[in-house]
């Protein structure tokens, strides 16, 4: 066995599903970049975006960038709905009110896609593309597309942020909320366009999740989901940047431990998951602003 084709192997299917990771990450960011919010519901949005595809397929006979799109579109108005219900009357409230109701959210979900699909995975209809070889390496197409895209999107999303009128006004919301709503600047708009972007990144995530693991069901997004809120934190949460930085990190590792460890350690499979929240303890003790994240002290 060639080790070193193995390893690069097991990188490259580490970049395939940390972009996975951090288009997710990028839509926790988004969320706790204004509101302080760590949205656990995300990672169900993720689920519901899927699905939403999976039908558009299905029962339409819609093409694949078509169902993307209308997916997109129906997870920002689900994510910008659910703040509304349920965030919004508690943004003045403790934060560990908003946090157990987002994991009320999250049960919500989960349960009402067991009701009405059944709790049992169905088959996601995907891309019949060869894969490249390189040399003694495969390199499939979706794998390139979920990495182009991933990049490009935080690319988008960072340009759209420094650049934009409301990028910046997302930017003075996020500094401070009450001094910005002061210079005319509408809060709830902008925490809805966060919800609507994060939720709108988080069903494209969903979407090539299904299409990398063809298989969809009701608790498809709890694992990935509280990956990427891993990534989010690894990376820096609330930069950008450092959610993909994050997610790209997290994928690498998870892959190398169960593909590449594996030869040499039969159960480091079993262990992959262990490991990653291993480092979520390690980042908090010894950087909890993560490795782009800068500690700030606040004012008393």
């Amino acid at each position: 066995m060639d080790y070193g084709i193995l390893l690069m192997q097991q990188i490259l299917n580490g970049l395939h599903i940390g972009s996975i990771y951090a288009l997710i990450a990028l839509g926790y960011t988004m969320v706790y970049g204004i509101v302080k919010l760590i949205n656990f519901a995300h990672g169900d949005i993720m689920m519901v975006g899927a699905y939403i595809a999976f039908m558009m397929i299905t029962a339409f006979n819609l093409p694949l960038p078509i169902a993307i799109i209308i997916s997109m579109a129906s997870c920002a108005l689900i994510g910008m709905g659910i703040e509304k219900v349920a965030y919004k009357p508690l943004r003045n409230a403790p934060r560990m009110w908003a946090l157990i109701t987002a994991i009320g959210v999250s049960f919500f979900l989960e349960t009402l896609f067991t009701i009405l699909f059944g709790a049992s995975s169905k088959p996601f209809p995907t891309l019949s593309l060869a894969p490249i070889q390189i040399g003694a390496l495969q390199i499939s197409q979706i794998m390139m597309i979920s990495i182009g895209l991933s990049v490009f999107l935080m690319i988008a999303l960072e340009l759209f942020i420094k650049e934009t009128k409301l990028g910046k006004a997302m930017r003075a919301a996020s500094e401070d909320a009450k001094a910005a709503a002061l210079m005319g600047i509408s809060v709830n708009k902008t925490i809805s366009i966060a919800f609507a972007i994060g939720s709108a990144l988080g069903a494209i995530g969903g979407i090539l999740f299904a299409m990398a693991y063809p298989q969809i069901k009701p608790l498809m997004g709890v694992m990935p989901g509280l990956k990427a809120f891993i990534a989010a934190v690894l990376g820096g949460i609330g930069i950008l940047p450092g959610a993909m930085l994050g997610g790209f990190l997290l994928g690498i590792i998870e892959s190398i431990t169960k593909g590449f460890l594996s030869a040499f350690w039969p159960d480091a499979s079993l262990w992959a998951d262990a490991i990653l929240f291993l480092i979520l303890i390690l980042v908090l003790l010894l950087k909890p602003a993560g490795i782009l994240g800068k500690n700030v002290r606040e004012k008393v």
